[in-house]
């Protein structure tokens, strides 16, 4: 009796010195959130679900943002050859920029917008570089949908190799499975200006769940579903061709279409081939994918990751109208269409070409990510710019100041 309760009181002490409280029964379970509880039940790790469903968080993004491969599978955009060598010519940020009726300095921009990285590049010389938050010219950060506008290059390679014959065919043709749903009689050109007029809502609203959220918790949070797959039977809202709606399902379908022309290969490998390889890169990119290998998909809408300077070569492609690291990659006819505003009389303050975003009338463009993420192009002044940041969800007002920046940015002429 007395050896049963000094074994008690020791077990008691032991727990009082690791604050643990026992009630009733000892019981140590890890919970799914809420939000992804549902079924159906995912081989992914529950702490994986739940880091990936709290990843754009304020608070860890700034960390998340830069280490997707440790949250996701994910396949390599290989680099090879040699390196694109940019010249160097740095100067400080020694420009002010308004926003807001008020002026700041140009170097309290980092700190004021989440930013992780910033690179400005003029007529070719990168002319500022800065990390931040852990981060160096080793690191890979998400372009979220900036990968968007890397698809509209990926479809510019595969019309010029014949593979599409034109942008005017019907996806449905290239894609049988489309046949019947909404996809169906939309042409490859409407999809690329998210014009294909299907049923779906870019709203991610957890607590009621559309279509965009229920695709991405079920996609990439439990990788029970690819994330393309909601094409098959999404229905039609608007005649193609008809209304803009920004998409990410639509640049999902694009990707569909890469992969069955690339003759059996893969996204991942058709860009490693036809842009990454080319334009010189310096080091591997990789997609984060919707499925474990053999199964799932690259996230072609919002899941490229590159280091800085990589995603400022693909800046400077465009800038240079296609030619890169010494080789043409890309039409300039191409390119020129890629940033042409489908409806120039409704392009303020921006508008939209092949997935590129434009800026009013002036002629700068835009790749742009959730949360902070830009590639900046201006031809008129040479300027490429690309910012990668942590922006708290749904944070309009970092977003108003950085255009402001990026316009003073590209005027900026340093001495």
């Amino acid at each position: 009796m007395k050896a049963r309760l000094s074994k008690r009181i020791a077990v008691s002490l032991v727990l009082a010195c690791t604050g643990v409280t026992l009630v009733g029964r000892a019981v140590a379970e890890q919970v799914l959130k809420p939000q992804i509880a549902q079924d159906p039940v995912s081989d992914v790790p529950i702490g994986i679900q739940n880091l990936r469903f709290g990843m754009l968080d304020a608070g860890i993004n700034a960390l998340t943002f830069h280490s997707m491969d440790t949250l996701f599978t994910t396949r390599t955009v290989a680099r090879s050859g040699p390196v694109w060598q940019l010249p160097r010519e740095e100067h400080a940020l020694d420009f002010n920029y308004q926003y807001d009726g008020k002026t700041f300095q140009a170097n309290q921009f980092l700190e004021r917008s989440y930013t992780n990285a910033l690179i400005v590049l003029k007529d070719g010389k990168i002319v500022f570089e800065r990390y931040l938050n852990n981060t160096n010219d080793r690191t890979r950060f998400i372009g979220f949908s900036m990968t968007k506008s890397i698809t509209s290059m990926l479809v510019g390679c595969a019309l010029a190799e014949g593979r599409i014959n034109s942008l005017d065919e019907k996806i449905d043709s290239y894609l049988p499975e489309l046949k019947g749903g909404g996809y169906e009689h939309a042409t490859i050109r409407q999809i690329l200006q998210m014009r294909s007029g299907v049923d779906y809502e870019e709203r991610y609203d957890f607590q009621n769940p559309g279509v965009a959220a229920s695709g991405f918790i079920e996609a990439l949070v439990k990788n029970v579903a690819r994330f393309a797959d909601a094409a098959r039977t999404i229905s039609r809202k608007h005649l193609p061709g008809e209304v803009f709606q920004y998409k990410t399902l639509d640049t999902a379908v694009l990707g569909l279409l890469l992969e069955r022309v690339s003759g059996g290969s893969n996204l991942a490998a058709y860009m490693s081939k036809h842009i990454w390889e080319p334009i010189g890169a310096e080091a591997d990119g990789f997609f984060i994918m919707d499925g474990a290998p053999g199964v799932g998909r690259e996230f072609n809408g919002a899941g490229f990751n590159a280091t800085l300077r990589d995603f400022a070569r693909l800046g400077l492609l465009m800038l240079n109208m296609g030619v890169a690291n010494g080789q043409r990659i890309l039409s300039s006819e191409w390119i020129a269409e890629s940033i042409r505003p489908t409806d120039p009389a409704h392009s303020e303050p921006r508008g939209y070409g092949y997935q590129w975003w434009t800026i009013g009338n002036g002629g700068a463009y835009m790749a742009i990510g959730l949360q902070g993420q830009y590639i900046f192009v201006d031809p008129a002044t040479r300027t490429v710019v690309v910012k990668l940041s942590y922006f708290p969800p749904a944070d309009k007002l970092a977003s108003d100041e950085t255009l402001a920046f990026l316009k003073a940015a590209s005027v900026w002429q340093p001495h």
